[in-house]
């Protein structure tokens, strides 16, 4: 076989893990010699050039009517949920670290994830990465109300039980299928299979780490559903480029239901996603982001899926180094994200979201350029 010829997608390679890198490069070559095209999960194939084709790609059509189904939900359904919350308590209570000055209501996360899974499992063929999605993210929004009612009682719920259940949300999703299998070596014009062990070890790291960034990002009206919102239409196109369709069906769901709260959530805000919300979107962000820009993803490429997600990852950073630099954890909340920082400045509620949107949306061009480009 050429050296041009690259091997199939990581699921058709698990078997090779325990095979040194030389002999696991040589055996993706030879399977997919004999194998021919070869099909993902997501309904997209992988031919003898490497190149991704879809068979199933939808028409424009078919994407407007999915983002108008989670948009429609998500919006109609916030108010009720908003009633309920106020109904029984369940409301943010002000403190000294917070920004708004009075009680707001929770459980914005519930509309959120129901308005997607009902979107993502109607127009996306609810396959085996759909319900990794929903099983997962079911555990992420689990966690996130029993934090959020902890928020209601002015009480601070441990950090550690919610960091458990994200490992095993995201454990969750490599059960299903939804992890980093490898990555196309430019040299060797063929695609190196992560042993299992660095396959799991990635997918969990990614997705937790993602998961944590959005809901440190919700500290300012608007902004974590807006960032969201900008992060899934980057990830649309992206999955659009590498003929992944189904990807391509789960974020423009994920922006529908973020712009339909967004309507409710932007400043002044009516309702807050809670911890339920925000983690809920950064764990189906990361998700999507696995199985559509890391499919395939070369050493280039790789940076792609970390500036459709630039805004957030860059204020946890800021954060980390800060914190780190003070000698305080990482996990204790504080008013040292970059938002506060604009806001110290002088900037509006207002001016701070805009700017960070303004960003995020540099941040989703420059990943579109990279992957046009890589």
């Amino acid at each position: 076989m050429h050296a041009g010829t690259a091997c199939p997608p990581p699921e058709r390679q698990y078997n090779v893990r325990t095979l040194t890198g030389a002999s696991r490069l040589e055996r993706g070559r030879n399977a997919q010699a004999a194998a021919g095209p070869t099909r993902s999960r997501d309904g997209s194939w992988f031919g003898e050039s490497g190149r991704v084709t879809s068979v199933h790609a939808h028409s424009a059509l078919y994407y407007v009517l999915c983002f108008a189904l989670a948009f429609v939900f998500v919006y109609v359904t916030v108010p009720p949920m908003r009633k309920l919350a106020i109904r029984y308590g369940f409301v943010d209570r002000p403190n000294q670290r917070k920004i708004h000055t009075e009680p707001i209501p929770l459980l914005g996360g519930l509309p959120l994830y129901a308005g997607f899974v009902l979107t993502a499992g109607i127009f996306g063929q609810a396959g085996r990465t759909f319900w990794g999605i929903a099983v997962g993210g079911f555990v992420i929004l689990a966690i996130g109300v029993l934090d959020d009612y902890y928020k209601t009682r002015g009480r601070d719920f441990k950090a550690w039980p919610k960091f458990l259940m994200q490992i095993v949300a995201a454990v969750i999703l490599v059960c299903f299928g939804v992890q980093i299998g490898g990555i196309t070596l430019p040299l060797h014009h063929g695609f190196y299979v992560f042993p299992l062990w660095l396959s799991v070890l990635t997918t969990v790291l990614w997705v937790v780490a993602l998961t944590n960034m959005l809901n440190f990002l919700d500290g300012v009206d608007g902004l974590a559903g807006g960032i969201s919102a900008i992060s899934a239409v980057t990830l649309f196109f992206i999955a659009l480029l590498k003929g992944q369709p189904a990807m391509a069906v789960f974020a423009i769901a994920l922006m529908g239901s973020a712009l339909g709260f967004l309507r409710h959530n932007f400043h002044p805000a009516r309702i807050f996603m809670g911890d339920a919300g925000a983690t809920f979107l950064g764990f189906v962000l990361a998700a999507v982001a696995v199985e559509g820009a890391f499919k395939s993803a070369t050493l280039v490429s790789l940076v792609v899926p970390v500036l459709a997600l630039g805004v957030p990852i860059l204020d946890t950073l800021w954060v980390i180094i800060r914190r780190f630099k003070e000698n305080r954890p990482i996990y204790v909340a504080d008013k040292g994200h970059t938002f506060h920082m604009l806001m110290k400045s002088g900037l509006t509620q207002i001016q701070t979201v805009a700017f960070l949107y303004l960003l995020g949306l540099c941040f989703s061009l420059a990943s579109i350029v990279v992957l046009l480009v890589s």
